[in-house]
C-alpha cells in the first residue's frame, strides 16, 4: 500500500486543543454494526463480563526544556528517553547545533553537557542533578506538536493517566485519558478486570511516515515491559471466553511484539514493531484509541485492525460527526476484523 492511501483532509477545528471537562465526558464511537455515537463514561455498556482492559501504565515526564548555550543562542531540548539516572538522549531546537563537548545552561542555572550525536539525537549528561530532579523543577510538559499553545498547569494532570506509575513517557497513551478511578471501579463491578503493560511512549510517535511505500518506513524504537501477572491475566481471560481489549496503541504494540517472539512470557526489552494492512493479530481482539494523524503509522495500525475500507469509512464519519481528534480529543471502540 503507498502512503497517500492513508492521507485525508482533517478540519482544524477539529484538533483537540484543550481536554475534555471531564475525562469520561469525552465520545466513544462504537463501530460494531454499523456506527453508534455514545460517551466514555457508558464505556461498559459495549463490553461483556470476562473481558480485560489492558493499560498501560507509563507516565509521562516534564521532557521539554528551555536554556541557552554558552555562546548566548536559545535552545529547546526535548528528551527522547532516559538513559539511566543522570544522561539522556534529546533532540535539540536551536539556531546552530550546539557542538559536542560544549554545555547548555537550563533555567536555574542548571547545566547539562552533550557527549555524543547520532542520527539527529543528542546524549546529554546532566551534570548538576539527577534528571528527574531537574525535570520536576523546571520541566514543561510535553505537548504534541499540534496543540497550538504553551503547556499550562491543567496539562501536568491531564495529559496524563490517572494510573500513571512509570516514569519515562515524552507523550501520554492517550486512549488511557479517558478512564477516571470511578470508571475502571464500576468495569470491575461488572466482571471487566484490568491489567497494565509497560511501554514509555517516545517522540517518534508524531513522526509522520514520508516514503511512499510504506513497507520501506522504519519505525522508532520503545522500551516494553509485560509481568507475569499481565500474562497470567490474559490466559485467564482467553480459558474463560473473555477477549482482550487494548487500551491505546501502545498496549497493542506491546501485546503483539511479545506475541511475534513466541509464546506469551513476562518479559522487557525494545520494541519497533510496525503494524500495517496484512498484519496478523495474535493476542488483542478490541480497541479502544483515539483519532489519529493523516499518513501515520498509527493510522495504518487500525487500518491493519479494522480493514482499510472500513478505516476509511470510520474516519470519514468522525469528521462528518465532528468527533475531536488527536490526544486530548475523542476515542473509538473497535473489533478486530
Amino acid at each position: 500500500m503507498k502512503l497517500s492511501d492513508f492521507d485525508f483532509d482533517l478540519p482544524k477545528s477539529l484538533i483537540a486543543q484543550y481536554p475534555s471537562k471531564r475525562r469520561t465526558e469525552s465520545r466513544l464511537l462504537v463501530t460494531k454494526q454499523g456506527f453508534t455515537n455514545s460517551t466514555f463514561s457508558k464505556l461498559g455498556d459495549f463490553l461483556r463480563p470476562n473481558d480485560l482492559l489492558v493499560l498501560n501504565d507509563t507516565k509521562v515526564i516534564p521532557a521539554r526544556l528551555f536554556g541557552h548555550k554558552e555562546s548566548g543562542g536559545k535552545v529547546e531540548l526535548l528528551i527522547e528517553r532516559l538513559i539511566n539516572e543522570h544522561e539522556a538522549l534529546v533532540m535539540i531546537k536551536a539556531s546552530r547545533a550546539p557542538k559536542i563537548g560544549s554545555s547548555i545552561i537550563l533555567e536555574n542555572n542548571i547545566q547539562l553537557r552533550i557527549c555524543d550525536k547520532n542520527d539527529g539525537i543528542y546524549k546529554v549528561d546532566f551534570v548538576s542533578d539527577a534528571i528527574l530532579n531537574v525535570l520536576d523543577e523546571v520541566g514543561h510538559i510535553p505537548l504534541p506538536p499540534y496543540i497550538n499553545r504553551e503547556d499550562i498547569k491543567e496539562d501536568s494532570k491531564r495529559y496524563q493517566t490517572v494510573y500513571a506509575k512509570k516514569n519515562g513517557a515524552v507523550a501520554a497513551p492517550t486512549a488511557g485519558l479517558h478512564f477516571d478511578e470511578l470508571l475502571l471501579s464500576k468495569l470491575k463491578k461488572k466482571g471487566i478486570d484490568h491489567t497494565f503493560v509497560t511501554l514509555h511512549v517516545g517522540a517518534g510517535t508524531f513522526q509522520p511516515v514520508k516514503v511512499e511505500n510504506i513497507e520501506s518506513h522504519k519505525m522508532h524504537s520503545e522500551y516494553y515491559e509485560i509481568s507475569q501477572k499481565t500474562v497470567d491475566q490474559i490466559a485467564k481471560t482467553r480459558s474463560k471466553g473473555g477477549r482482550v481489549i487494548a487500551v491505546g496503541t501502545t498496549a497493542l504494540r506491546t501485546l503483539e511484539s511479545v506475541a511475534l517472539k513466541g509464546n506469551l512470557s513476562s518479559q522487557k526489552g525494545e520494541t519497533d514493531i510496525f503494524i500495517y494492512p496484512g498484519f496478523e493479530f495474535q493476542i488483542v481482539d478490541v480497541l479502544i484509541t483515539n483519532f489519529h494523524l493523516p499518513k501515520s503509522s498509527l493510522l495504518m495500525l487500525v487500518s491493519a485492525f479494522i480493514g482499510f475500507e472500513k478505516m476509511l469509512e470510520t474516519y470519514q464519519y468522525a469528521i462528518k460527526e465532528r468527533y475531536r481528534f488527536f490526544s486530548y480529543g475523542d476515542a473509538m471502540l473497535i473489533e478486530k476484523n
